[in-house]
């Protein structure tokens, strides 16, 4: 019986958090950590899928009308999404799921899921046809947040799906691929659970509420295109709840173009990169106020040891952080991010494909 292995990496974003569902730019990368599915056919009419490292076990019985779907089952809605593209399921599947992905932690674990069971999904079909890599980051995102209603944008699922570093306009869900030359990376996981929802929905409507408020004054308004100076400029036309994101939404973008712009050069500036990392971060712990106050810790210690650049990932209230190191200050910000309560903290690397 044929085997079906599928796989889809982890995601780090570098640069415009809190950005994607504004429909403006990020900068993010897959990085060495996957999770991985594996089936052969089986003479039921179920997937039989055994998640390994959860312990658990899931069955589909195929001949389900999916009328049905709790939240966040990204299974179904995956099933659900490539039937509306003509998919059939017909072919049962002994399946077994397993990754090396830290989960509830900023770096997607959930997305990388996605991308790797619609691939298993469509290499599962009779007659299976090539489908594009971006076509199936369009699918991810419509299974995991569209489907269910949530307030996420599509950086994760666009990235994961890509792979490589790259920078994705959301408004339009082009992407530009641009130099992998971040030097050495590590991971540190804090040991807090983040917490996405809600941290998404207030970041998203706060942001929203003070883009629209300047749009009263000035309907020409566009944040596509707004400067650093827009900030000042309808400061006063913001209510005092929404302007920690107004200053968010305006600095994080400048920032990230900033960024795009160094990474598409022949050589890149690190220590420059990794100060705009910073930056980055100080706006997200002080006005989106997404960084719990030992992660700060954990961050400061990290720069103290040689660390360029050091930020929260993902949409926050806990997971992981991401430190930009050399290979001299590699080993020392490791042990900074431990001695300072993180659970884990190694290297990582970008992986294109």
């Amino acid at each position: 019986m044929e085997l079906i292995v599928s796989e889809a990496p982890a995601r780090i974003c570098f640069f415009g958090d809190h950005q994607d569902y504004l429909n403006l730019p990020v900068i993010a990368g897959s990085i060495d950590r996957k999770i991985t599915v594996k089936g052969r056919p089986n003479t039921t009419h179920n997937y039989n899928i055994q998640l390994i490292d959860l312990d658990r076990v899931i069955t589909i019985d195929l001949n389900e009308k999916f009328t049905t779907i709790e939240a966040a089952d990204y299974y179904r809605s995956s099933m659900v999404i490539l039937q509306r593209e003509g998919a059939v399921f017909e072919q049962g599947y002994s399946i077994e799921i397993t990754g090396n992905i830290p989960v509830n932690a900023g770096v997607s674990s959930s997305s990388a899921l996605v991308v790797a069971w619609l691939r298993f999904l469509i290499q599962a079909q009779k007659n299976p046809k090539p489908v594009s890599n971006v076509q199936i980051g369009k699918w991810a995102y419509t299974a995991e947040v569209l489907f269910f209603k949530q307030p996420g944008g599509l950086m994760d699922q666009y990235t994961i799906a890509q792979g490589g570093l790259i920078y994705i306009d959301t408004q339009s869900g082009n992407s530009t691929r641009l130099t992998p030359q971040l030097g050495q990376l590590v991971i540190a996981e804090s040991g807090i659970a983040k917490q996405t929802l809600d941290v998404l929905q207030n970041a998203r409507e706060y942001s929203q509420n003070a883009i629209a408020s300047v749009q009263k004054i000035n309907p020409d308004f566009d944040i596509q295109q707004s400067k650093v100076a827009d900030y000042a400029r309808y400061l006063e036309a913001v209510p005092e709840l929404y302007k920690n994101h107004w200053y968010a939404a305006i600095h994080n973008y400048d920032l990230t173009l900033k960024a795009k712009k160094a990474l598409l050069a022949s050589s890149v500036d690190l220590v420059q990169v990794g100060e705009w990392m910073n930056e980055h971060q100080i706006i997200l712990q002080e006005r989106i106020q997404n960084t719990p106050a030992k992660m700060v810790l954990q961050m400061e210690a990290a720069r103290a040891a040689g660390a360029l650049g050091a930020k929260i990932i993902g949409s926050g209230g806990g997971g992981c952080m991401v430190a930009m190191v050399t290979e001299n200050t590699k080993q020392k910000v490791i042990n900074a991010f431990l001695s300072e309560g993180a659970v884990a903290a190694y290297g990582v690397q970008l992986i294109h494909f």
